[in-house]
């Protein structure tokens, strides 16, 4: 990476593994410097491993990346230089969340009867209060609402717990969803809030790179690829460190491969007339919107059936899985034919107009036997329900929807507390 000169101010912060610098230039924005030192256990054992920055530098880069594109809220802003990246300056809340999947590690140690490898649906939440002279003791959530933290001018109560909360079960899901397509698990994950000091929104902060996870290749611990390697040494030799160095440079090769989505497909929208165009375009528009490419096509399957037939069988042609979204007013023979001709799914989506739509709806519902296309008549839905079956096997695709679902909840749950703040 070419690195711009920036013009560093005060030292923030230093941590065991990092640097934050704020930029004289770029007002509320840091540098995040990473070193090349590896610790374990408090830093009871503490090791330099050269190229160490710039594997973890790269490898919460992606992870951030994902996230965002996603469209999870976080910190970072862009990558720097091969060490460094740049973040929205935040106030750290003192709290790792920890998310687990299958019990190892600490878990096991402070439960015991409960045997390596017990998995957790839903997934296990945990929270460690950042004090090293007490080793992070585990916190309950009650601990965290009395000890009524305030944050870059923010308060840390119920509903910002609950977000948090919300937020890490998500963040989890769509990283674990993600190294699913490398056949790897993601065991457990720590992850830290800051709130962004510009903004006072509570955002996904620090980093995410191979000290924060366990990850399991095939499920196997044997083959674990994180940082218990460094941890389980039983003595520290320059051939253990290259061996650890080679787990770390493994995962951040195959991080990059997360930002690829692993299928294609595409939604074909079938209108009636041009005259359903603006109908059309809120299901494309929210197409682009999951990253599915989206074609529109004029075509009546009451005025010309051979045609609607021929364009069905260009898309069956090419491999490319599709999903058909037939739009047509008044009588909707679109969708039934089309569904009764391909193997591919086949949404009815028709515009509703006022005079006659109730009555209009029923050729899109009452369908003949054997035929299975929905109905859904919000062109925005349509296209999500679209995305939804391709999530199946895109994760990229599904990774946008569990987003979608966690800022769903966060906006209810703001929009509820600036209520309350109104009326008492």
């Amino acid at each position: 990476v070419h690195a711009v000169e920036l013009t560093l101010g005060q030292k923030l912060n230093e941590g065991k593994t990092k640097q934050i610098f704020e930029l004289v230039d770029e007002p509320g924005l840091v540098l995040v410097q990473s070193k090349d030192q590896i610790t374990a256990g408090n830093a009871v054992r503490k090791d330099q491993m050269e190229g160490k920055a710039a594997i973890a530098n790269k490898t919460t880069s992606c992870v951030f990346k994902l996230l965002q594109e996603a469209g999870i809220n976080t910190a970072f802003k862009k990558l720097h230089s091969d060490t460094a990246f740049i973040a929205a300056h935040c106030e750290m809340i003192p709290i790792e969340w920890v998310c687990r999947r299958i019990a190892t590690g600490s878990f096991l140690k402070r439960n015991p009867g409960v045997k390596e490898g017990f998995r957790f649906s839903p997934l296990k939440m945990e929270m460690f209060f950042k004090d090293d002279a007490n080793n992070d003791p585990q916190w309950s959530e009650e601990q965290l609402l009395e000890a009524k933290f305030t944050l870059a001018g923010l308060s840390i109560g119920q509903c910002e717990v609950d977000v948090m909360n919300r937020s890490t079960v998500a963040i989890f899901e769509i990283l674990e969803k993600a190294w699913a397509t490398q056949n790897c698990t993601l065991v457990d994950m720590k992850i830290e809030f800051g709130v962004n000091v510009r903004t006072q929104e509570i955002v996904l902060a620090d980093v995410i790179d191979n000290d924060s996870w366990r990850l399991w290749p095939a499920g196997d611990r044997s083959q674990q690829k994180d940082k218990q390697v460094y941890r389980d040494l039983k003595e520290v030799t320059p051939e253990a460190m290259q061996m650890v160095k080679r787990n770390f440079e493994w995962v951040s090769e195959r991080v990059q491969l997360l930002l690829e989505p692993q299928a294609s497909g595409r939604v074909v929208v079938l209108m009636g007339s041009t005259s359903d165009m603006a109908h059309c375009e809120k299901i494309r528009k929210a197409c682009t919107s999951f990253g599915i490419p989206c074609i529109l096509r004029v075509t009546s399957a009451h005025k010309g059936p051979d045609e609607t037939l021929r364009i069905k069988a260009q898309y069956e042609g090419d491999g490319t899985p599709t999903v058909f979204v037939a739009v047509a007013g008044r009588s909707n023979g679109l969708g039934p034919v089309m569904s009764g001709n391909t193997a591919y799914p086949v949404i009815n989506c028709p515009p509703i107009t006022p005079d006659w739509g109730a009555q209009d709806v029923w050729s899109s519902l009452r369908m003949p036997s054997g035929l299975g296309c929905s109905t859904i008549l919000s062109p925005e839905a349509a296209a999500q329900f679209a995305a939804q079956i391709f999530g199946l096997t895109n994760h990229v695709v599904w990774c946008k929807l569990r987003a979608s679902m966690l800022n769903t909840w966060v906006s209810l749950k703001l929009a509820d507390q600036k209520l309350q703040a109104c009326t008492i």
